[in-house]
């Protein structure tokens, strides 16, 4: 196969990032009959379906490669004008990072505020569950993550980050009406509190104490936001495993009380970015790796 035509491989970008082919003729100040040929010429010199038709329109698998690498070209040519000091090099420079939800409400943002401010820099974060984080990788939404897998997306390095510690919380009206007996044997038929219906965090630890016979119990609130979700545990909606960062503050004002002396459920964090050679992403890798060494256990 020849080259790819990186006007092509823009015009795919377009596409998917505005959601229509129309969309993406404006954008790009030309006819949809142009985008139309450009991206059936890019599929037919891959040799493969690269859009779904749908509305809005989505990569395929891949499609998500190609994305992947009109987003890696354009943040090198952003820096190789930087570096030229040709113009546009003033501007402002996006980093979009995958950042699971009690990562931001704990140490997360801490990050933003140290990149140095001569890298004028702007952040698009993304929140998404540190399981998942590695998809928006995969599909070329975000050029970084913070995730729970060790294993590196394709074209992108991982650095351990620590680990985030959990513990059992609940509220000690709840604790006193709830949690006397032995915990395999209550704990499965307690409300419960969840991030969302994807959280299986909750279940999962239910499973190891019960040793797989029993997940948590079916009724359940789902609070998707970390703050909200602390804040509903404190409430007494049910128990939950709450960042220990979030919950000590509880602890010490009484309004939280942990109810399982000596199991906490460590969950280790890597970052993952593309394999760039990009001054302001290292900049932002370094910032990343620091700020997690002060709040994330090793």
């Amino acid at each position: 196969m020849t080259d790819l035509p990186l006007d092509q491989v823009r015009t795919l970008l377009a596409v998917v990032d505005e959601g229509t082919f129309d969309a993406a003729a404006a954008a790009l100040h030309v006819t949809p009959s142009a985008i139309s040929q450009r991206v059936k010429a890019l599929e037919q010199r891959t040799g493969r379906v690269l859009l779904l038709r749908t509305k809005p329109v989505r990569p395929t698998e891949s499609g998500e490669v190609l994305v992947r690498l009109a987003r890696q070209v354009a943040r090198l040519e952003r820096d190789a004008y930087a570096e030229l000091g040709l113009s546009g090099a003033g501007e402002p420079t996006r980093i979009s990072v995958a950042v699971n939800a009690d990562s931001l409400a704990t140490w997360f943002l801490r990050v933003l505020t140290r990149v140095p401010e001569e890298l004028r820099l702007y952040f698009e974060l993304r929140r998404e569950d540190e399981d998942h984080t590695a998809a928006l990788l995969r599909e070329g939404v975000v050029m970084a993550a913070v995730t729970s897998s060790p294993d590196p997306v394709p074209g992108c390095s991982v650095r351990s980050l620590g680990r985030m510690r959990y513990l059992l919380v609940a509220a000690p009206d709840f604790a006193a009406r709830h949690l006397g007996g032995p915990l395999e044997q209550v704990l499965p038929d307690l409300p419960v509190v969840a991030f969302d219906r994807r959280d299986d965090f909750q279940d999962g630890f239910v499973r190891r104490l019960t040793r797989g016979r029993s997940s948590a119990s079916a009724l359940r609130h789902y609070v998707p936001t970390s703050e909200g979700f602390v804040e509903a545990v404190a409430a007494g909606l049910g128990w939950g495993l709450v960042p220990e960062a979030q919950a000590d503050p509880l602890l010490r004002t009484g309004r939280l009380v942990g109810f399982a002396p000596g199991r906490t459920v460590d969950v280790p964090l890597y970052w993952q970015q593309w394999k760039l050679d990009s001054p302001a992403l290292a900049q932002v890798a370094e910032t990343v790796t620091a700020t997690a060494g002060e709040a994330l256990l090793a």
